[in-house]
């Protein structure tokens, strides 16, 4: 008797820090894909533009958003 397995679940991680103009189309992206197992963690590090807002405009339950202070280049 086989068990079935669970698709193989991952994370998408992106950086951000004063994307406002690109994140929306890079989020839109990643939720498009056509597997959809997955969650997208965004770190934001204290963009000072409307980055975090757009971010936060999306409703989709894989989204989960963390924020920190900047700490500057990685």
């Amino acid at each position: 008797m086989s068990i079935p397995l669970d698709p193989i679940r991952f994370s998408v991680i992106i950086p951000l820090y004063n994307k406002e103009r690109s994140i929306c189309s890079t989020i839109e992206s990643v939720l498009d894909q056509t597997y959809t197992n997955f969650e997208l963690i965004i770190i934001n590090d204290g963009s000072t533009d409307d980055s975090l807002k757009m971010v936060q405009s999306f409703s989709d339950p894989r989204i989960r958003i963390f924020n920190k202070p900047n700490g500057g280049v990685s």
